[in-house]
This record gives C-alpha cells, sequence and structure tokens, in this order.
C-alpha cells in the first residue's frame, strides 16, 4: 500500500507515492484492548465493581509490558504476519443453562461456543450425579458471582509477565468452568469445541479448570473454523480473524488431569494461546498439544509445581507449511520437594513455515530432589522451512535427581530413509512414516477416540496437501549426535 504525499515545492501538483512504514518484527498488529472497551464490557453485562477493576489491572499491565522479554535467551517474535488493525472485538457474553442432554459418545459432558454463541452444553447424567459444573463464565457470574471472584480476580492463573496474557485478561467475553468435586473420578472425558474465524472479527476467552482433591478427569479442546471457507475475488484477501484464549488448571492434592488440544483453525486466524496450571501435592497433568492450522499461533504453557511430589508430562507438536509461524513457549517452576517434570515440543515444518520452540526450566531453592527434563526438536522438510529451538534452565537447588535439556534442528535422518527404502518401502512413503511419527508422541495421549483419529486424518490430509513428496534429503546437521536426534528423542 502506498500512501500519496504532496511536494511542497511542487505547489498543487500531482503527489507522489511513498512507501509504507515497514512494521517490526514486534510490532503490535491490533489496537483495541483499552479502556473504552473495558468500560462497554463492564457496561453490557452490568459487571461487578471487582470485575471491572480487575479488567482495568489488566489493561494497565498490557500498557506497561513489552511483548517479550526473557532473560536466558534471546528473545524471537514475529508479528509481521498478522493483520488485526480493522478487527472488532465481540462484546456479548453469551449464557446458557446445563442439562442432561446428548453428549457425544465416550464423553462425560460437551459444551461448543461459536464465535459469541454458545452452540451446545450438556452432561451425562453420572458426571452430573457426581456433582460437577460445567457452566459458561457468563452464567457463573449470574448463579454466584464471589464463586467467580475467586476463581479470577487478580489473575493469578495468568502469567503477569507475558503482555497477551493481560490482553485476554482484559478483555474476554466467553468463558468456560469446568469443577470436578473431590474424589470424583471420571474415566471419559469432557469435550470443549472452540468455532471461531469469522473475519474481521477478535474473540477472548477463559477456561477455568478445578479439580478437588484425589479427582481424575479428562478433557479433549477443539479449535475448529465456525464456517466454510471463504472465498475472495482475484486480488482480495479474507480479512484475518484473532482468537486469544486461556487456560486456567488448579489441581489439589493428588488430582490427575489430562489435557489434549487439537488446534486446526482456519489460516487466516491469528491465535494466542495461553494455558497455566498450578500442581498441588502429589497431583499429576498431562498435556498433549497438537497445532496444525492457523496465520500466527502464538502458545504459551505455564507449570507451577508447587506440591510435593507434583508431576508434569507436556508433550506439543506443530505441523507447518506454506507460510505459517507457530511460536511455541513452555516455562516450568519447580517449588516442591520431589517435583517431576517431562517436556518435549517437536515441529515438523514445510514449505516456507517457521517453529520457535522456547522452553525454560526454573528449579527454585525449595525443590529439593527435581527430576526434570526438557526437549525441543525440529524437523525442516524444505529449504525454505526454519526451525529455531532454545532450551534454558535455571537451577537454585543443587540437589536434584536430573535436570537436563537436549534439542536438534535438521532435516530428515538420511539414514532412516536408508533402511526403510532397504525394506522396499517408496521413499514418498518412508518420508510419510517418518513424520508421521516424529508426531505420534501426541496423538497417542489423545484420550478420545473419535478425537485421536481426527487428529491423524488431518496430519494425512496435511501431509498429502503439503510439500511433503518434495522433502529435502540432507544428511544430519554436523555435530549432532544420536542422543539428540529429532526422531530418535
Amino acid at each position: 500500500m502506498t500512501v500519496p504525499t504532496a511536494d511542497p515545492a511542487a505547489g498543487a501538483g500531482p503527489t507522489a507515492p511513498t512507501r509504507a512504514t515497514r512494521r517490526g518484527p514486534a510490532d503490535l498488529p491490533f489496537r483495541f484492548p483499552d479502556r473504552d472497551l473495558v468500560e462497554r464490557l463492564s457496561t453490557e453485562r452490568h459487571e461487578p465493581d471487582w470485575l471491572r477493576a480487575d479488567r482495568v489491572a489488566a489493561i494497565e499491565a498490557y500498557d506497561r509490558l513489552p511483548v517479550e522479554a526473557n532473560r536466558l535467551y534471546t528473545p524471537y517474535i514475529d508479528l509481521r504476519t498478522a493483520d488485526l488493525l480493522d478487527v472488532r472485538p465481540y462484546v456479548r457474553t453469551a449464557s446458557a443453562s446445563v442439562g442432561p442432554g446428548a453428549v457425544p459418545d465416550g464423553t462425560s459432558g460437551l459444551i461448543e461456543l461459536r464465535e459469541d454463541d454458545v452452540a451446545a452444553l450438556a452432561l451425562s447424567p453420572a458426571a452430573i450425579a457426581a456433582g460437577v459444573t460445567l457452566e459458561t463464565l457468563a452464567a457463573a457470574l449470574d448463579r454466584d458471582p464471589d464463586v467467580l471472584r475467586a476463581d479470577l480476580e487478580g489473575g493469578s492463573d495468568l502469567p503477569v509477565d507475558d503482555k497477551f496474557a493481560q490482553l485476554t485478561r482484559s478483555s474476554w467475553t466467553q468463558g468456560v468452568r469446568l469443577v470436578v468435586p473431590a474424589g470424583v473420578q471420571l474415566d471419559q472425558p469432557f469435550l470443549i469445541r472452540w468455532a471461531v474465524g469469522n473475519p474481521g472479527r477478535a474473540l477472548a476467552s477463559r477456561t477455568i479448570v478445578r479439580l478437588g482433591d484425589g479427582a481424575r478427569a479428562s478433557l479433549v479442546e477443539e479449535l475448529v473454523a465456525s464456517g466454510p471457507e471463504i472465498a475472495c475475488a482475484e486480488g482480495e484477501t479474507v480479512p484475518q480473524a484473532l482468537f486469544t484464549g486461556t487456560l486456567e488448571v488448579r489441581l489439589d492434592r493428588a488430582a490427575h488431569l489430562s489435557v489434549a488440544s487439537i488446534q486446526d483453525l482456519p489460516p487466516t486466524v491469528v491465535a494466542f494461546q495461553h494455558r497455566h496450571a498450578t500442581i498441588g501435592a502429589g497431583a499429576k497433568l498431562d498435556w498433549a498439544l497438537a497445532q496444525l492450522g492457523g496465520r500466527l499461533v502464538r502458545s504459551r504453557v505455564d507449570n507451577r509445581l508447587e506440591g510435593d511430589g507434583a508431576t508434569v508430562e507436556q508433550v506439543e507438536i506443530v505441523f507447518g507449511s506454506q507460510d505459517q509461524v507457530f511460536d511455541l513457549t513452555s516455562y516450568t517452576r519447580h517449588l516442591g520437594r520431589d517435583t517431576t517434570g517431562n517436556l518435549l515440543s517437536k515441529g515438523a515444518l514445510q514449505d516456507a513455515a517457521r517453529s520457535y520452540m522456547k522452553g525454560l526450566i526454573v528449579i527454585d531453592k525449595s525443590a529439593v530432589g527435581t527430576d526434570s527434563f526438557l526437549g525441543e526438536f525440529g524437523m525442516n522438510l524444505s529449504r525454505q522451512a526454519r526451525a529455531v529451538a532454545i532450551p534454558s534452565l535455571e537451577i537454585d537447588q543443587p540437589d536434584c535427581r536430573r535436570a537436563a535439556h537436549s534439542s536438534s534442528v535438521g532435516p530428515i535422518d538420511e539414514t532412516q530413509l536408508f533402511y526403510l527404502e532397504s525394506r522396499g518401502i517408496d521413499p514418498d512413503d518412508a518420508r510419510k512414516f517418518i513424520v508421521l511419527g516424529f508426531l505420534e508422541p501426541v496423538v497417542a495421549r489423545v484420550p478420545l477416540a473419535d478425537a485421536q483419529d481426527r487428529l491423524r486424518t488431518l496430519l494425512e490430509e496435511k501431509w498429502a496437501a503439503g510439500a511433503g513428496s518434495q522433502a529435502v534429503k540432507a544428511v544430519p546437521v554436523p555435530g549432532s549426535s544420536s542422543a539428540n536426534d529429532p526422531i530418535r528423542a
């Protein structure tokens, strides 16, 4: 785009075009989070004073925070592919009542939110009998504001140093609250589905999950398109949409939660995702996160292992193509004694896709007996693809069982291709098997059979549609070892 400007020496003569100002990698692509929006949101819902004050505090934090900062690794962020200056945020907060109804086979409950509306909300009879709560945040605010205040006020379950997390805290309109009482153990997962992508719109959401002492549950989160793909006339582009959402988890003593997320948003959506977990004594949290869709995706996971014997297992995968950008950050803080963390990020990139995998493990002085590992591995399937892996450690307590990290970036291992081809497998099929096997750790952890099958189908389709058959054959990166090989790790 060019902006015509007049030449002072030429009087009223023809104007000369000048180049538009180039955006830097960290320049924000939107302008909507402000005090006026906070006032409008509070007025629309007649929100209590404490919630308005919480939104204002978040706006103030948003204004003063940098886009990205970390003292241990070089910041990497690139927002240039996002074009959201004209997006309009939703202001309506939808509410719906829950009851016994049709839930998908093999699930304990379903809530589907489509743009700014609730499309479905139901619990299984077993979940209702067990006293499980599944509701929108609007319904919780109407039913018992004090309960919601304890969950939201102060933003303690969001990273205080993250600009985009504070954006969501200030501007959220949709939300989900899931509470599983102490001692309740459910074998079938809950399904939360977010359907977004309306061009030119922005949806900010928060999801609150609480498990009482000894409770056990699982959760499948799906992020999908809200409608069919939109076509434009030649030379025009579909306006982008923004989805910014949180998942805020608290696990009490000996609770166990498994979370699987499948992100398959349209190619016009920019997504900011924040997941924050506080894990109590003897509790365990399993993350299985798959990033496939979107134009620009920024994902941050924060794990706080506060109780003695707390455990977190986390796997996040990316399968990128065309010019997608994925920015993954993982922070794990060990505070209790004898805590365990195993964290793994993997990215397979086709075409000109890019991924940034950044991780930090912090072991506090109180965290005696910590066992923690962070691995980040990228697989470049074309010469234009680029993966960056930056694992980091900060250790204040030397009495650890293990504190380690590992990383590598490179093409498919030539020796693995040779092995499969020597068994009579076609070269293109061999590459496919290696890449899909590389991403399998997340697929195998999805607790709902239908969702697991859908994820495998999405991976197959993305391989078939991409440049996988033209993947670069190359020897491993010089200096790499089998211990750091991205396939074997």
